[in-house]
């Protein structure tokens, strides 16, 4: 039976993915380790860590020692590392037999590493969810001065480079989430294992995953308008750069023929 230094779960996204198989074979040459799915699970000097294909790593009960090391020691199978990771904490405890989530702290009867899994599919998830979530808003801040410009002027004041760029950063932001969409899904394990579902599932709801992807899909339309506001006065500065070349032609037209 796996023992937990603390009672404390840490779900961290530290970056886009891990580079595979390469990860694997270190951990098999270095670990306790169990391929299920998109998860790997790992046994440690103390407790229990979960590592998902998406970037994200799952801690049970382990000590800051024993995290840190771990995390360093995976850094360079890490697609585009964060410097400062998403990061969520909660607290656990085995003392029931009936899994509630409550203040942070889940409560289940927590002698399975099977059901510590289903539980980190959904904290895993939602870490993940949160990256989306900041990738989306900070894009939608930075470029919340278009629809205000163009409800008090009825045009962007941007070059065509710079619209070019904006919509480089929109279509990029978006494009990220939604090849990464997937991964909100309820994951395939539970396809092996239905009856760990429910376990997934309570803490999923507790953590608002359903509504969240919601608002998250309303964050993407936003984006996807601002990629419309701005593609359509691209073609309009387009368009009058064209008129005035062809006035300016006309009219060179006019002058020689006169001459």
């Amino acid at each position: 039976m796996t023992q937990f230094a603390t009672a404390s779960i840490e779900s961290l996204a530290i970056g886009r993915s891990f580079v595979l198989p390469d990860l694997e074979h270190f951990l098999k040459e270095n670990y306790r380790f169990i391929r299920l799915h998109d998860a790997m699970q790992l046994e440690l000097d103390s407790g229990e860590a979960f590592l998902f294909d998406y970037g994200v790593v799952v801690f049970w009960g382990v000590t800051e020692n024993t995290k840190q090391s771990l995390l360093t020691k995976i850094q360079t199978f890490v697609l585009d590392s964060k410097t400062v990771p998403d990061f969520e904490q909660y607290a656990f405890d085995s003392h029931t037999d009936t899994i509630k989530m409550h203040a942070d702290k889940i409560s289940f009867a927590n002698q399975d590493s099977m059901e510590r899994l289903a539980v980190s599919h959904a904290l895993a998830q939602s870490v993940k969810l949160a990256e989306f979530e900041r990738l989306a808003q900070e894009v939608i801040q930075a470029h919340a001065h278009i629809p205000v410009s163009l409800a008090k002027t009825g045009k962007v004041a941007m070059s065509r480079k710079a619209i070019a760029k904006s919509r480089g950063v929109l279509f990029g932001a978006r494009g990220d989430i939604l090849l990464n969409y997937s991964l909100l899904d309820t994951p395939e394990f539970f396809w092996d294992y239905p009856e760990l579902e429910p376990l997934y599932t309570i803490v999923s709801r507790y953590l608002d995953v359903v509504a969240r992807i919601n608002v998250l899909n309303k964050k993407l339309e936003s984006i996807h308008e601002l990629l419309d506001m701005l593609a359509n006065e691209q073609n309009h500065k387009h368009s009058s750069t064209l008129e005035w070349i062809i006035i300016i032609l006309i009219a060179l037209e006019i002058v020689l023929f006169l001459h």
